[in-house]
Order: structure tokens, then sequence, then C-alpha cells
């Protein structure tokens, strides 16, 4: 247990640099921690590095896994499963795939065009960008193994049991009709996935892969960490805990609403829920706005509505809604269980 505290504190945690950035704002920027605004210098200056080392490094291991299973080879072992065995499968395959919703329709547009099951795709569209080795790992350095545990675990669920609804439901008709006429053409990428990768190639395609993905998110990172900075410092616990707080029975509707419409990555709504939960809001609650943000954004619904027809994204969109907001009381109610 001490090897894992250790690890957590240097590698996760990274309490090093919280002290480095405590000295910076105490010694060079001249600011009180106690006050206001060196504590909200301090949480925006050791949150958005702490997140860029560990995006950095987690997606350039991921990457470089990913480099052994190019588009053919997972449409390969996606193909051979049926049922709810072919919704896991989907589900957890989309752990090993891009880190939000926008990127990865694509991919699910390249697996519709295989003749995939349309319930394995979808299982893997839900996961994709909710539940990811990175994700549970950057969590885990912010609120601890249980919470990431649980977080990882009821994406998965979620993705399954999506999935399975759509592939009862027969929604194949559903499908944008040049979807299925379509031809499957190969996606271009500044470098392809292939087996015959070279290690500089894979090493090459990580570094790509960095540089693209960072270069997608930053923003949002900026933005999320210094909404958390504002809610952490700024926002009375009292106005948020008459909002969100265990006493308004809307606590979770509310925190998925407003979710919806923004757009960000699960790396930029993690500050704001580290914020939340740090004035008292329910576990719950903070999971249904970090899974509506990440799943149900309201430009990778722009994307997926070219995809599939309006009776399809419906269906989607209340499946995903309804079984967030479910996971949300359900984690409040029971929390003691899993954090």
């Amino acid at each position: 247990m001490n090897i894992f505290n250790k690890f957590n504190d240097i590698f996760l945690k990274m309490t090093w640099l919280y002290d480095l950035i405590e000295k910076l704002v105490v010694n060079v920027f001249g600011l009180n921690m106690a006050t206001r605004v060196g504590n909200s210098v301090h949480f925006f200056i050791y949150d958005v590095i702490k997140i860029f080392i560990l995006l950095c490094f987690l997606i350039f291991l991921i990457s470089y896994i990913q480099s052994f299973f190019p588009p053919e080879r997972t449409q390969k072992i996606l193909s051979k499963y049926r049922g709810i065995k072919g919704n896991i499968i989907g589900a957890l395959l989309g752990t090993i795939t891009p880190f939000c919703s926008c990127s990865s329709i694509p991919i699910f547009i390249g697996f519709t065009k295989a003749g995939l099951p349309l319930g394995i795709t979808f299982s893997f569209l839900i996961s994709s960008p909710l539940v990811d080795l990175a994700s549970f790992l950057i969590l885990m350095s912010f609120f601890g193994i249980e919470f990431a545990l649980a977080y990882v675990i009821v994406g998965l669920f979620l993705a399954v049991i999506g999935g399975t609804i759509i592939d009862k439901s027969k929604m194949e008709d559903y499908v944008q009709d040049y979807i299925k006429d379509i031809k499957k053409n190969n996606q271009s990428k500044s470098v392809e996935i292939s087996f015959e990768m070279s290690l500089k190639e894979r090493l090459e395609y990580s570094y790509e892969q960095v540089k693209e993905i960072i270069g997608r998110v930053w923003l949002y990172i900026f933005i999320g960490v210094g909404i958390g900075a504002a809610i952490h410092n700024y926002i009375p616990e009292s106005l948020i805990g008459a909002i969100l707080g265990e006493n308004n029975p809307f606590n979770v509707f509310i925190a998925a609403i407003v979710g919806i419409p923004m757009y960000a990555d699960i790396f930029g709504t993690i500050p704001i829920a580290e914020a939340l939960l740090g004035k008292g809001v329910g576990t719950g609650t903070v999971l249904a706005f970090m899974m509506a943000v990440t799943a149900l954004s309201l430009p990778s619904m722009v994307m997926l509505s070219k995809v599939v027809k309006p009776k399809l994204l419906t269906m989607f969109i209340v499946i995903v809604s309804v079984g967030i907001i479910i996971i949300g009381y359900l984690f409040n109610f029971l929390h003691f269980l899993f954090v």
C-alpha cells in the first residue's frame, strides 16, 4: 500500500508539482494562498500543468498500443460477435480509441459501412468518449481509485445496455442511405496504421497522435480549469447547494441538461467536477454532468445526425440521457458503496 501511495503521490497526484506551484504563487507572484486570487491562480496553474503532463504521456502510450489495432483488425474482431457479447466487446474496444465523441463518429461510420451490427457500433460510440485508460488514470489522480473505477464501470454498463436496446429495436433502416450505399473507403490519416509498421513508425504515429489530440483539446482544458477555479473559489457554496445540492430533487437532471450543450472531452470536465465535489455536490450529480458533456455534446449530435435518421438519433439521445440520469440518482443514493 505504501508503494501505491508513493506512486500515486509522485506520478498521479503530483504533490511535488503542487508544492512547486505554491512556491511560484507565493514567492514569485507575491500572492497569498489564503486569498481567493492566490488560491485560484494556484488551482489553475497546477491543474493545467498536471493534466497536460498526464495527457501527453498517456496519449503516447495508448496510441502506441492502438497502432497494433488498425481499423481492419478491429472490424474483424467485432464481426465475430453478436448479441450481448458483441456489445460488450464493442464497449471494451471503445476504451482504446479517440478521446472525444466527435473523433469517434468517423470510426463509427467505418464500422457501419463494414456491415457490423448496429448495436455493437452504438456500444462502441457510447463508450469511446466516456471511458479509456487515460481518463481512468487522470480521474484516479484527482478523486481516487474508487471514483475512477465507479466511473469506468457505469460508463461501460451504459454502453452495453444502450447498444443492446438499439440492437433489439431493429433500427438498421434508420441509418442514412448514403452510409449503406457507399463502399468502404480508407480514412485519410497523417500516419496509416498497419500490421507492418516498424518501431520507428509506431513511435512517430504515437507522437503525431499526441500533437493532434492536444491540439484539439487544449482550449477546452483551459476553459474547464478556469470554470473549475471560479467554482472552487468564487461561487458561493450555498448557491451551488441550492441548484445541485442533495435537497434539490432535480439536481441530477439539471446537471445532465447543463452538460449537454457543452463541447469538451472528459479532461476538460475533470477540473469542474473537482470543484463541484469540493462544494459538496453529490457524486452521482457530478457523474451525470461529466457523462452528459462527453457522450451527448451538441456538436457530436449534429455530426451524428448526418449519419443516422432522426428516429434513431432520438432513440440514442433518449437512451443515453435516461441512463445517465438513472446512474446519477443511483450513485447519489448509494454513493457510500462506491466512494
